[in-house]
């Protein structure tokens, strides 16, 4: 079948809007007519080339539709299902899916992160030459093909523009609140970054009645947005000194959790530097290939400072996106007001561009 697809070629070069060829699922794949797609900093890295990705190449990987076909061997998805799209497209046997952390399965490096299919292929083509799909979804298209657990059937009655937030940003930043770090109530939040992620970091906090929620950012509009999501008080570095401003808040030993939600070298260690003894600074950003931070390690140990880690929010999709969709439906997340503009998929250049500016809230494409 044709599919309207914007298509990456190199660093530099406009995405091109046009028609490619789709093959139909294969054993354990569904094809999903896409309603709505979210730009994320994760493609942004690509067109900025901070993350190496040859051309030709289908970007976006959060989304969400209705499966329009199933492939032989799909059990758990069937035709007429609403979905949300997981980039992580899992075994669901190896000791990582088992323990309830399937983004750390071996088939996610081997498939999503090579931009390839279980059998190393792709089902998008351009005039018989393959064009991969990037982290094996590919939803900068009206149609996809993806892996049976990337498609995660939730309720039919979400609106399907604000349900594809869920299968990055959402996950990613209210995952990293409650399955990451497991903040308690009162507990004071500090969030660098309020994009998509960022929001929904702060949205997480507000959620599990944290405390203090402190949002950060050098965008007005951002800063604006943390505040109607919960952000208890807000700080543009570019205006005050942020470490000050912090512990006039929170007190001079640290906040208890700081959420990096950019992935830059400073960030992230101005985070770990404002947490308190025994707090922790989860880097939930992602970084651009080669960057490095430094931290002191006698400070570490003996402060008992703690820097983890949060890939997807060390969300289970096929758990806890239905969860999600349903705290929105029942007013406990407001993916309203994560959305900055929804726009065609053909001013999908100017939307990137856009980004670059930190213009804040999500950009969604519906089709």
């Amino acid at each position: 079948m044709k599919v309207t697809a914007a298509v990456f070629e190199s660093v530099g070069k406009p995405m091109t809007v046009e028609e490619l060829d789709l093959e139909d699922p294969k054993e354990g794949e569904v094809l999903v007519k896409l309603a709505a797609s979210g730009l994320c900093h994760s493609d942004y890295h690509v067109v900025k080339g901070e993350w190496s990705s040859e051309g030709p190449v289908v970007l976006g990987h959060e989304g969400a539709g209705v499966v329009e076909k199933v492939g032989p061997g799909v059990t758990n998805v069937a035709v007429g299902d609403h979905v949300v799209l997981s980039w992580v497209p899992y075994c669901g046997v190896c000791t990582y899916c088992n323990s309830g952390r399937p983004a750390l399965c071996p088939k996610v490096v081997e498939t999503a992160y090579q931009n390839v299919m279980f059998d190393g292929t792709s089902r998008l083509s351009r005039d018989g030459q393959a064009v991969p799909s990037y982290l094996a979804t590919g939803a900068f298209a009206d149609h996809v093909v993806v892996r049976e657990s990337s498609a995660i059937p939730v309720r039919k009655d979400a609106p399907l523009d604000k349900a594809a937030l869920v299968g990055c940003a959402v996950a990613t930043g209210v995952g990293a609140v409650i399955n990451t770090a497991g903040v308690q109530p009162g507990d004071t939040v500090l969030v660098i970054g309020c994009g998509g992620v960022g929001l929904s970091v702060i949205m997480g906090a507000t959620l599990v009645s944290a405390g203090q929620i402190i949002a950060v950012d050098v965008n007005e509009g951002s800063l604006e947005r943390a505040r109607s999501l919960g952000a208890t008080a807000v700080i543009n570095p570019r205006q005050t000194d942020l470490a000050e401003a912090v512990r006039e808040l929170v007190g001079e030993a640290g906040v208890d959790w700081a959420f990096e939600a950019i992935g830059l070298k400073p960030t992230i260690e101005t985070a770990y530097e404002l947490i308190r003894p025994g707090g922790t600074a989860v880097v939930v950003g992602q970084a651009a290939e080669g960057v490095t931070i430094e931290i002191d390690p006698m400070v570490m140990s003996d402060r008992e400072k703690s820097l983890i880690g949060s890939n997807y929010g060390s969300c289970h999709p096929a758990v806890d996106f239905p969860r999600l969709v349903d705290l929105y439906m029942q007013g406990k997340l407001d993916l309203d007001r994560l959305v900055g503009r929804t726009v065609s998929i053909h001013d999908i250049n100017e939307s990137f561009a856009a980004m670059g500016k930190g213009d804040g809230g999500r950009t969604v494409i519906t089709y």
